[in-house]
């Protein structure tokens, strides 16, 4: 399918995030702060480069994730799902105390999805060209993402629209899913450990910084092998929602064996995000919302999964 949506020039342009929001973290402590409380190594981020990294509660729990960048010394930039945003900031600030950093939503910048050659094109030689490399382009900040299936991508975040040919938010949305990079939403805040949505997999967990919320639960899932869940990805010929559950056809209706974390459809095609116990791989076949629900065909993750050393 992907073979012929990028020869029919589907994933060419630039699309509107509306499902994502920017927190500006500011002040000479922003930094600091955020390392004692995210899943990556905040004070080690260059000026050059973007990082993925969770918020947790002292559960281990996620309660947001982020692409998160450093456009300046004493600032901090931070794409999370729009619909956790507002909570997030709040809990944030919560513990500031006399850390000089101040957080609050960067509503002067918009957030695009570019993909294709005219993304490229636009971008000239200045565009990033490595997966989370970060440059400055026309004034924006611009972050190389993942390639999927061979389409390049680039998150933008720019106090205007880039003049770009338009790329639909559901064939953004369907790269998004299918990169297999996790992302928490208002219906999954609070439900993951990172391990479970593989994060720190696709690098947004340091396990040689210092504590945070969260830190003792996320080691342990680590070094004692305790990850019985992961994320895996799915197509399905009907639509899909975050915080969906996931059935084995005979399963209780009360013992659902995993969750959408995310999913788009393009052309009647769904890519779905869900995490899963392990062990329902061995099922005979896997269902939304239902054990008799739509079927879901496994589909291959862009990265490696170490299943044999859970």
């Amino acid at each position: 399918m992907t073979d012929t949506l990028i020869q029919a020039g589907t994933f060419d342009g630039a699309a509107p995030l509306t499902h994502l929001g920017l927190v500006r973290a500011s002040g000479e402590d922003a930094a600091s702060f955020l390392h004692g409380q995210l899943t990556q190594d905040v004070n080690a981020l260059d000026a050059h480069s973007a990082r993925l990294g969770g918020y947790c509660t002292a559960k281990g729990r996620l309660l947001a994730s982020f692409i998160f960048w450093r456009p300046t010394a004493g600032e901090i930039l931070l794409a999370c799902s729009a619909d956790v945003l507002a909570a997030t900031v709040k809990r944030l600030s919560m513990f500031v105390l006399r850390a000089k950093c101040k957080l609050a939503e960067a509503s002067d910048l918009r957030l695009y999805g570019l993909a294709g050659p005219s993304a490229a094109a636009w971008l000239g030689d200045a565009a990033p060209q490595q997966s989370w490399q970060r440059a400055r382009v026309q004034d924006a900040d611009v972050i190389r993402l993942p390639d999927v299936d061979g389409v390049p991508r680039w998150l933008l975040a720019s106090a205007q629209a880039p003049e770009l040919p338009a790329l639909s938010e559901d064939a953004w949305r369907w790269l998004e899913v299918r990169s297999a990079l996790p992302r928490v939403v208002a219906a999954t805040s609070e439900q993951f450990v990172p391990q479970m949505i593989n994060l720190e997999l696709v690098g947004g967990v340091s396990f040689k910084k210092g504590c945070y919320p969260g830190q003792e639960v996320v080691a342990r899932s680590q070094y004692r092998g305790t990850t019985k869940r992961r994320a895996f990805l799915f197509d399905a010929a009907a639509d899909a929602a975050p915080g969906q559950e996931v059935f084995t056809a005979g399963d209780d209706p009360g013992q659902p064996s995993g969750l959408v974390m995310d999913s788009a459809t393009l052309q009647g095609q769904t890519a779905v995000l869900v995490e899963l116990k392990i062990a329902a791989l061995q099922a005979p076949s896997l269902h939304l919302r239902a054990p008799d629900g739509p079927a879901l065909r496994p589909a291959p993750l862009p990265y490696e999964l170490p299943l044999d050393a859970e």
